[in-house]
């Protein structure tokens, strides 16, 4: 694979980004619900009420890849976490460590700003996401189908 880089978001990165996310309601047959604009993205993560992060991998000046993240708290546990709303890599890139490059830059982030686990959910029948994070050592709720990287697979990520 050529090389990638990964960097934190700039507002100039928002139209490949909706590109990407397009690609992926397609990929999830959800492009029905897919509105997301540039302004409402753009609003999200640099707004004066931003509420997302987001980082972009690229291939020389192309957007292959994105996830978007935001501050969440698990109650029960007492635990600040980052909830990973999106990860999308293009499809000829993946399988060869992006993925993996991209989950361990969010922990760092994660890790830096006091949080202690990353949560999200993969639907159901994408078997190739499931096992992807779980040989990363993502565990599975399987009543809420909901995955998180806490203790040392989160510390992994971190490293």
């Amino acid at each position: 694979m050529s090389k990638f880089r990964i960097e934190n978001v700039l507002e100039k990165d928002v139209p490949q980004i909706i590109a990407l996310i397009r690609e992926f309601a397609a990929y999830e047959n959800l492009s029905d619900f897919c509105e997301v604009t540039e302004e409402r993205l753009s609003a999200a993560l640099f707004g004066g009420a931003k509420v997302a992060e987001a980082i972009v991998a690229f291939q020389e000046d192309a957007a292959i890849g994105y996830a978007i993240f935001y501050p969440n708290f698990a109650s029960f546990r007492g635990q600040r976490g980052l909830y990973l709303e999106d990860i999308y890599i293009k499809q000829e890139f993946r399988g060869a460590g992006l993925g993996e490059a991209m989950l361990k830059y969010i922990a760092k982030l994660g890790k830096a700003g006091g949080f202690e686990r990353i949560d999200f959910q993969v639907l159901e029948w994408n078997t190739p996401a499931v096992k992807f994070y779980e040989k990363l050592g993502a565990t599975r709720d399987e009543e809420e189908r909901h995955f998180r990287f806490v203790g040392e697979s989160f510390a992994k990520l971190a490293d």
